[in-house]
């Protein structure tokens, strides 16, 4: 009986293709542009959380000063020094790497290309914690982070615009008043989630960067590998107790530092991200229910347009459940067809307008089943009034019926 009113139901919709398909193109927007803004929000996400990772996997980040600057807050907090970098290494359990770092624009120049890059004074913690690799040549050696040797490592970028094709290896660049020997280039790790070229740099070590940049051993920023089987959670509450007892702090005033976690970072990202993903796909739904308003006006359209049709039907046996099924199996067909064409048209405006904005085609098969589940019950609710209609009729009276 089903295949029966299944095969009915698409000889009626053949019969009238352009009337059906554009009864079914509400359901066919709807379904796409479900499919494609919760692809688009999902594709955004692994881009937001790929470009953290980037930063660093496991990487806590210390700053001086408090995370929300509101009034009555003391901003002009003092910085670090080696000293608290040495300490959080010895006395800190579970962490892989600490790395002071201080950053400054600077021009470096390489025989005739000079190249305006950010200069980051650090150590070879540094790479552990952004978990970056060399390409070529090597890290710095202890001799020269203690007596600030000349000695730097280019970034991808920097060693392109300096050096294009050619080795870079051995040669010195220029960087302000004074030069470096290039002892490695980094792997590229490309753009950060905020757009940042993070291969615009040259490392060096951060004794040569105290002294002939910023002239004073004030530290701003630390990178902190954390171990992955170690807890970040108490591996961040020693950090504070060991942090406030070197910065002299009473119990009763407030740090005057922070520690930024990138997992809680990539978490908040991911879970915002997510809630405007849902958000955006509830209101490209609403379209399926004008889709649905559609399905159901051409269904009563379809009723009147068949009453002798329905009245013959039922003067000669049929039942009125058969009748109800009949409109019904026929107004859900309409909608999974469209259903169906949404999610083809839904998946290949997701490739498209990923590939337009950069960011990575991540296919969710859970919305796209929900998509076409939801295109059916569409069909069911909105196809059961005219089908229910077309079931009570009275047969004399459609036997009349012009």
């Amino acid at each position: 009986m089903m295949l029966n009113a299944f095969l009915l139901a698409l000889r009626e919709i053949r019969r009238n293709l352009l009337r059906s398909f554009l009864t079914a193109l509400g359901v066919v927007i709807g379904v796409a542009s479900v499919i494609a803004m919760v692809m688009l929000g999902d594709g955004a996400t692994r881009s937001i959380t790929d470009g953290l990772a980037k930063l660093g996997a496991n990487m806590l980040i210390l700053q001086p000063g408090q995370e929300r600057r509101t009034p009555g807050m003391d901003n002009n907090a003092p910085p670090f020094k080696a000293g608290d970098i040495e300490a959080i290494r010895s006395e800190v359990a579970g962490i892989r790497a600490a790395a002071p770092v201080s950053t400054r624009s600077l021009t470096a120049v390489f025989g005739s290309n000079a190249y305006i890059t950010t200069v980051t004074g650090t150590e070879n913690g540094y790479l552990t914690a952004r978990d970056w690799a060399l390409s070529s040549g090597r890290t710095f050696e202890q001799s020269e982070l203690r007596g600030g040797v000349s000695s730097c490592i280019l970034g991808e970028t920097t060693r392109k615009a300096l050096f294009a094709d050619a080795n870079p290896i051995g040669s010195l660049v220029r960087l302000d008043r004074f030069s470096c020997e290039v002892i490695g280039t980094l792997e590229s790790k490309g753009a950060s989630t905020f757009g940042m070229d993070q291969d615009d740099l040259i490392i060096i070590p951060i004794a040569l960067f105290q002294r002939r940049i910023s002239g004073n051993g004030d530290i701003r920023t630390a990178y902190i590998s954390v171990d992955p089987s170690a807890n970040s959670d108490e591996i961040k509450a020693e950090l504070n107790s060991l942090l406030r007892e070197r910065r002299k702090l009473r119990p009763e005033q407030t740090d005057n530092f922070y520690v930024r976690d990138t997992k809680e970072l990539m978490n908040a990202y991911a879970e915002t991200s997510k809630t405007l993903t849902y958000l955006l796909g509830g209101v490209a739904a609403i379209s399926l229910l004008v889709g649905g308003i559609g399905i159901m006006n051409i269904m009563l359209v379809s009723v009147t347009e068949r009453t002798r049709e329905i009245g013959i039907r039922l003067a000669i046996g049929a039942l009125e459940s058969e009748v109800l099924t009949q409109f019904l199996v026929e107004a859900v067909t309409l909608s999974s067809l469209g259903g169906l064409m949404g999610v083809a048209l839904g998946l290949i405006a997701a490739y498209f307008v990923t590939s337009a904005f950069g960011i990575p085609y991540v296919t969710n098969q859970t919305i796209v089943v929900i998509s076409l589940g939801f295109s059916m019950l569409v069909g069911v609710a909105f196809g059961y009034f005219p089908a229910r209609k077309a079931a009570m009729l009275d047969p004399i009276d459609a036997l009349r019926h012009e």
